[in-house]
């Protein structure tokens, strides 16, 4: 009987044992409480896949840090975060480009001298701004496969396909491009629409041109409720098909990646052309001071270090971005876009690149986008 209770009371032990084991082994690598870092991060549209994907390998690799996604349009974000819109108070942003946290920090320098980021903000992909047009309504607008503004304005005035060589059974020439007061890439399209208009650079003044200003209403009027964001814009340009948007202006990245997405929907995939010249859209990284602790801020540099390591990156290429990181080659990425026999797709473009606007462009760009009739 004793050698009964001796036995029963060492498994009690053991089982006691075991259990410790496994709370110790809990507390280790489960997020202490009071001790998880919540990380709002602030991303343009064109990111939201991408980052959706990441976030899982992140967090199961860092539970201690838990990431918050919020997906606005760039100029919006800024706009959100200067007025303290949101009902969420943000730890970083990531604008589809770095001139729009040069804005951010001159607006927020009016008020306050103490520099808003709490670091150098930080590439993390970057991106083309580049057309797409249904096949047959490029071959008639762009017959030698070369994409030209005055042809798309020419097609815009005239307002019927049959007045510029197409069938008149297409109806109506539809332009789309984002709304450049929220995007980005609404933006980067009415800069160079500008240049190539006036034939050259420009500069503050070129936006008070007659011939610039008349170009403006004529696209706002084209684009009626333009959308507030790339992304959200092509998924719009391909559910509406070729009855209602013909030819539209988008990053290279989401073109790419939503090109099998158009050959499901249409039958026949959009073609993409490459603007010459064009801008380099690079989506960077800012760590903001405003309400936002040391802890948290050293939590979302780390976040931001991952996002830069050549896996995750090879993961943004499988989205159609070109890597910030050159040890990524963007023909060796496993589904590399750049494999996938994409009509007009290239990796190295025969285009000239040049910068983005810089921030009083931008405003000159608003203004003038809200004032045009």
């Amino acid at each position: 009987m004793k050698k009964k209770k001796l036995k029963s009371k060492r498994k009690k032990q053991v089982f006691i044992s075991i259990a410790i084991i496994i709370a110790a082994l809990g507390l280790t690598y489960a997020p202490v409480p009071g001790l998880q870092q919540t990380v709002v991060i602030v991303s343009g549209t064109e990111l939201q896949e991408p980052l959706q994907q990441l976030e899982a390998k992140f967090q199961q690799e860092n539970p201690n840090i838990k990431l918050d996604l919020k997906f606005q349009g760039s100029q919006e974000m800024v706009n959100n975060y200067v007025d303290q819109k949101n009902d969420f108070k943000p730890s970083v942003l990531i604008p589809a480009n770095g001139e729009i946290l040069t804005e951010l920090r001159d607006r927020l320098r009016t008020t306050n001298n103490i520099d808003p980021f709490y670091n150098t903000p930080k590439p993390i992909a970057k991106t083309l701004l580049v057309a797409i047009a249904w096949p047959q309504r490029g071959k008639v607008l762009f017959p030698d496969g070369r994409f030209q503004w005055d042809k798309v304005e020419q097609a815009m005035q005239a307002g019927n396909w049959g007045k510029v060589g197409g069938v008149n059974d297409w109806g109506s020439f539809d332009f789309v491009t984002t709304d450049p007061t929220r995007s980005n890439s609404g933006q980067l399209t009415l800069n160079l629409w500008t240049q190539a208009k006036l034939g050259g650079n420009i500069n503050l003044n070129s936006f008070n041109n007659s011939s610039v200003q008349s170009l403006f209403g004529l696209v706002k009027k084209s684009v009626y409720q333009p959308p507030r964001s790339t992304d959200i814009l092509l998924q719009e340009f391909i559910s509406r098909g070729v009855n209602d948007a013909d030819v539209a202006t988008v990053y290279e990245s989401i073109a790419l990646y939503r090109w099998q997405q158009s050959t499901a929907n249409q039958g026949r995939p959009y073609q993409i052309y490459y603007l010459n010249p064009t801008s380099e859209s690079i989506a960077t990284a800012a760590i903001l001071r405003r309400d936002v602790d040391n802890s948290t801020a050293k939590a979302a540099r780390k976040f931001l270090d991952f996002l830069t390591q050549p896996a995750q990156q090879a993961v943004l290429v499988q989205y159609g971005f070109r890597p910030v990181n050159n040890a990524v080659n963007l023909k060796t990425v496993p589904n590399s876009p750049w494999n996938q026999n994409i009509p007009g797709a290239e990796v190295k473009p025969t285009v000239q690149t040049i910068p983005p606007p810089n921030t009083q462009a931008i405003r000159e760009i608003q203004r003038l986008w809200e004032r045009a009739n």
